[in-house]
């Protein structure tokens, strides 16, 4: 299988490509520019440096020429804050690529497509209870993204949309995206703070398996909830805690109604500044207090992926958000391809 990417030389793009690669596939890719120093990239990939935001169609159409599948590895994810209405920039950079690479996959005989979205989509359906969609401009657009995606399906252009939880492991060279997290946690006095509930998790390798597990078993128009590893919250920090550091740092779970009133704060800031998060956290306070969890059966065995080591992967990613805190290490910003 010839399989065209944007976004192959980022975090996750990179991991799926060298799986695809060790399949036998070959892959090339459109990504931006500036790799991170020491990134492992396979060298059988192809790469085009360039923004598709800027390239014609035509263009395009060359690049993917020849090809039998295609992965959108690329994106902004939830933790991005602008200018209000915050839904402008989800979409331009979730959808809005979608709705013209698409259409030129199909129109180039493209059989398969994987396009990377999230699991808030999954728990949006399941939960309806919560409103997410109308309360989460991200949410939305995650929801939105899945239905346009999965809107160009037919007996003849497989798409997969893939529901991605809280992924761990690090590429060499790239910021992690938990130093904010890792900051937080160093900032807090004495002991950790943090809501009930829990998460799902994987790591960036099994990732990479749902990617190629995708491409060669998804027939029709399909959306696969991502989850391996059912973690609580005090589980999850208490590896982070290990991995900083500092063992026995005590964890102290705290009732919704004060996290949220310390988001109450933080939202009157970015009121302030004229900005929005993609989710509001006053809101999303019930669901941190909540276990997001998602049977490994419901898509990642389905897709194949394997077991992995998520201890390991969660004291790499928390190390180098160390080091890019306390600047140990030149490392490029997480970028949206």
């Amino acid at each position: 299988m010839k399989v065209f990417m944007i976004g192959g030389t980022g975090l996750l793009g990179s991991r799926a490509a060298k799986e695809l690669i060790d399949r036998g596939h070959s892959v090339r890719t459109l990504s931006l520019p500036g790799v991170p120093q020491g990134a492992h990239l396979p060298e059988e990939m192809g790469i085009f440096f360039g923004n598709f935001h800027e390239l014609s169609d035509d263009r395009l159409r060359e690049m993917m020429a020849g090809c039998d599948a295609f992965v959108f590895a690329a994106g902004v994810d939830e933790r991005i804050e602008g200018p209000k209405p915050i839904y402008d920039m989800f979409y331009q950079h979730n959808n809005l690529p979608l709705a013209r690479l698409l259409p030129i996959a199909k129109e180039l005989g493209v059989k398969h497509a994987v396009v990377l979205g999230s699991y808030f989509s999954f728990f949006a359906k399941i939960w309806p209870e919560y409103d997410m969609a109308k309360n989460h401009p991200y949410i939305q657009s995650r929801l939105d993204q899945e239905a346009l995606a999965l809107s160009f399906a037919d007996e003849n252009f497989d798409v997969a949309v893939l529901q991605l939880p809280y992924i761990f492991g690090t590429q060499p060279g790239r910021k992690p995206v938990w130093v904010f997290l890792v900051d937080n946690l160093r900032r807090m006095p004495g002991r950790t703070f943090y809501p009930d509930g829990g998460t799902t998790m994987v790591t960036v390798k099994q990732v990479g398996q749902a990617i190629a597990g995708a491409l060669e078993k998804n027939r029709g128009p399909m959306a696969y909830p991502i989850g391996w590893y059912n973690l609580t919250w005090r589980d999850m920090l208490t590896a982070f805690h290990l991995a900083m550091g500092m063992p026995d740092r005590k964890i102290t779970t705290i009732p919704t109604w004060l996290f949220q009133a310390t988001m109450v704060r933080r939202n009157k800031h970015l009121e302030k500044k004229g900005l929005q998060g993609g989710l509001d956290m006053v809101r999303f306070a019930p669901l941190m207090a909540r276990k997001m969890f998602i049977d490994k059966e419901l898509g990642s065995q389905r897709l194949g992926v394997q077991e992995d080591d998520i201890v390991r992967a969660i004291t790499d990613s928390v190390k180098l958000s160390l080091d890019a805190l306390d600047g140990r290490a030149s490392l490029i910003e997480m970028t949206g391809d």
